[in-house]
């Protein structure tokens, strides 16, 4: 089968020819479209809005979105612009597909994540961050935070999964991570609501004096592709709300910059009679921007200049202000997003009660602080610039303006607006508004592609809405958010698609170019993939066993279609158990779940993985496994029996297995069947083998799972040799059974692989 040509690929041109064929040609084809318009309610515009989302069969999208999941705990991953949701990436909380929070190496990185020796089993995700370099992003890897109990992960994009949870030691909530660094050397991890710094008791009463908000820099490692905890630091900060975080680039390189609100250090209560939180917070019209020199702080902090709160090294206060690491602009009240523009010459600051987006000249902040030309100090002696020498322009956007993205284009700019329900595309050079587009409804935060990197790429707009209300089918009181799509391509916005997303609350997201990203297909055999190490438990077929150590019983199996091994598994009642499986697939996509019924034991297993499951077995009785991912033809025979023996059971006289039952004639029609598929078998190698099909990293790694499969089905055969000499007929015919499942296997894969070069242009002849 050849590829696409062009006129299938390009979706513009397939509306146009379309649309050409529906109002000019009276053939049955225009006749067909016009119908289908007809009956939709379908106008011109909405069939090329949906052509621009439109990613034909077998194509994939030009880029990846990776979104918070909010208050599940996880990662979503999605298409653009298909808006295909393609996986969940299990972070904070345990997710039974992908066996995350049940597998023991799962668990053990869940358990990076306890507080107090607690274990926490939900998170409120809030910002994922991919790794830069040189301020763009490199698709290796992903960091995102949990707001609720202060923690980062962090996330291999290798194979998408979660390899690190790291536990703040010093603050009791944060919201602004996770934001890093141009080449990924720190992570940015601010306080949001005050506390005392290590999490010991104060009466609110000391809110100025013990309470304190902070910034958190977790050194990472990207050799090891881990944070550092002890190789991080904190900065003291005063007990103001920090929020969101930007790191310079270019120009403004080496510096950071982190908002805040709640200035006013006020603290509510209304069952003691005081005006709560949002009246005390919001009654200055300004609030501060820390603007931090992080490179010098890392110095700083390198040269001992800490006090340890928690085993962990703070930069004081007094410290900041004595190295000259913390300075502080007014910003309008209540912000909610600083964003640094791709060459690191502007600061852009919007304020949820202002209808102005501030920008800030980074030169000209950059001036005042070399010059010491302050307009005072705040209550804890940290320098304040003056806000209107910092000042580029302020521009009237609309109301409630929270995010800011930014387009390829230089100075152009992208503003969500909670309040009036909109996008804003504006040109901060010159503090024009250009276009508004209405967004249903209170869009929170918004992405473009690379849209907060060096280098935008532009085309799309993902606008992050916080209701969804009349968009989609009813399902109850709870909505899905809704995630929409812009065309930001011409010279007006054009809203293309609106997509729901039922899980959680994506607060943020960022999408990357697609060809960027290089997961791997399959692991090396044996491969721990939390730790990325092989482990010592892999088990190679043949080599699978079943070991007693008094009440501990290990089982050491393997996974491969269609049939776990070992099949039965005979353990005493309170014995402990552990079963380590191997997978033994080499092609990709053929994962293997395993679970034991009522033992609420589960795992997920991709081609090379080595991963184990453990429980007591409490209960006697007979409990079945299977393979839970469907696999194979034969899935549903993938499966085997957990026996608990009750305590002091003997076994009864005369227990015998099933009467055998087949006899030659089965065994010659079995052997017959085999012959027959071997033979296609052979001309698809020969089709293969005759093309270069080396060149396709995808069809090399089939070839070698099918000659795997080819290799079990000779063992089989000779297995099945030596039953028929001996003429024990019953155990022959399953024998030769086996051997023809290893050759279905064996042809399903090759059948595969035939398919793959012939979508390449194979034809074949060699």
């Amino acid at each position: 089968m050849s590829r696409p040509g062009p006129f299938q690929r390009n979706p513009f041109i397939l509306v146009l020819c379309a649309l050409a064929l529906a109002w000019s040609a009276p053939v049955l084809a225009a006749e067909s479209l016009q119908q289908v318009l007809k009956r939709r309610g379908l106008s011109q515009q909405d069939l090329l809005a949906a052509a621009k989302t439109y990613v034909p069969t077998g194509e994939r999208d030009e880029f990846l979105a990776f979104a918070s999941g909010g208050q599940s705990g996880h990662v979503i991953v999605y298409g653009v612009p298909s808006m295909r949701i393609l996986k969940y990436i299990a972070v904070f909380t345990p997710e039974p597909w992908q066996g995350y929070g049940f597998e023991e190496e799962s668990k053990a990185v869940l358990a990076q994540g306890r507080i107090n020796g607690r274990d926490i089993t939900w998170g409120d995700v809030h910002h994922p961050a991919p790794s830069e370099t040189n301020g763009d992003y490199d698709g290796k890897y992903l960091f995102v935070n949990d707001k609720a109990n202060p923690r980062l992960a962090v996330i291999d994009l290798h194979d998408f999964e979660t390899k690190q949870i790291v536990v703040n030691p010093i603050f009791q909530s944060e919201h602004g991570g996770a934001f890093v660094s141009e080449n990924t050397e720190w992570v940015l991890e601010p306080a949001q609501y005050a506390a005392p710094l290590g999490g010991e008791y104060q009466p609110l009463e000391r809110f100025n004096e013990e309470y304190r908000g902070g910034l958190t820099y977790w050194k990472f490692n990207r050799e090891k592709g881990r944070l550092e905890p002890e190789n991080s630091f904190s900065i003291e900060l005063p007990p103001y709300s920090q929020d969101l975080s930007d790191f310079g680039k270019g120009a403004s390189s080496g510096w950071s910059f982190t908002n805040s609100f709640c200035s006013e250090r006020y603290v509510g209560g209304i069952e003691r009679g005081r005006p709560p939180f949002e009246a005390g917070c919001s009654a200055k019209d300004t609030d501060y921007l820390h603007v931090v020199n992080w490179r010098k702080a890392a110095q700083v902090a390198a040269a001992g200049k800490t006090e340890m709160i928690n085993g962990h090294p703070v930069i004081t206060i007094e410290t900041a202000i004595d190295e000259g690491l913390v300075f502080l602009i007014p910003e309008p009240k209540s912000p909610h997003g600083i964003d640094v523009s791709p060459d690191g010459k502007y600061l852009i600051v919007s304020g949820k009660l202002d209808t102005h987006t501030s920008v800030f000249e980074w030169a000209k902040v950059k001036a005042l602080i070399d010059a010491k030309d302050f307009a005072g100090k705040d209550p804890y002696g940290l320098p304040i610039l003056d806000m209107k020498k910092s000042l580029h322009t302020q521009v009237q956007l609309g109301l409630g303006p929270l995010h800011t993205q930014f387009d390829p284009q230089a100075g152009i700019a992208y503003t969500s607006l909670y309040v009036d329900s909109m996008v804003a595309r504006w040109d901060y050079l010159k503090g024009e508004l250009l276009d508004r587009l209405p967004i249903h409804y209170n869009i929170g935060h918004l992405m473009t592609m690379h849209g907060d990197t060096v280098k935008p790429r532009g085309k799309y707009l993902v606008s992050l809405n916080k209701l969804a209300i009349d968009r989609f089918n009813p399902v109850g009181p709870l909505h899905p958010q809704s995630h929409q799509l812009v065309d930001i391509g011409g010279s007006k916005m054009q809203l293309l698609y609106d997509m729901p997303l039922p899980l959680g609350e994506p607060h943020y997201a960022v999408a990357i170019e697609a060809g960027l990203l290089k997961p791997r297909i399959r692991y090396k055999s044996g491969t721990n993939t939390r730790t990325g190490e092989i482990s010592p438990h892999k088990t190679r077929a043949g080599e699978e066993r079943i070991e007693r150590d008094g009440k501990r019983v290990t089982i050491h199996g393997t996974l491969i279609r269609s049939h776990i091994t070992p099949e039965i598994i005979e353990v005493d009642e309170g014995d402990e158990v552990t079963i380590y499986l191997t997978n033994l697939e080499r092609a990709q996509d053929q994962t293997h779940g395993f679970t034991v019924g009522k033992y609420n034991v589960h795992g997920s297993f991709e081609p090379g993985e080595t991963a184990s499951v453990k429980f007591v077995a409490d209960t006697p009785g007979v409990y079945p496994y299977y393979c839970t991912e469907f696999c194979s033809a034969l899935h549903l025979e993938m499966q085997g029996y957990l026996l608990v023996k009750p305590k002091g059971y003997k076994a009864k006289v005369g227990d015998l297995m099933p009467k055998e039952e087949y006899g030659q004639a089965d065994y010659e029609k079995q052997v017959a069947t085999n012959v027959a598929t071997q033979a296609t078998i052979d001309e698809v190698v020969a089709f293969i083998t005759s093309q270069d099909y080396k060149a396709h990293p995808e069809v090399v790694a089939l070839v070698e799972d099918a000659t795997d499969q080819l290799g079990r089905a000779a063992e089989a055969k000779k297995k099945t040799e030596i039953e028929a000499g001996a003429e024990r007929w019953h155990s022959a015919t399953l024998w030769a059974g086996q051997w023809w499942q290893y050759q279905v296997k064996a042809a399903d894969i090759g059948l595969r692989a035939k398919n793959i070069l012939e979508e390449h242009g194979a034809t074949g002849r060699p």
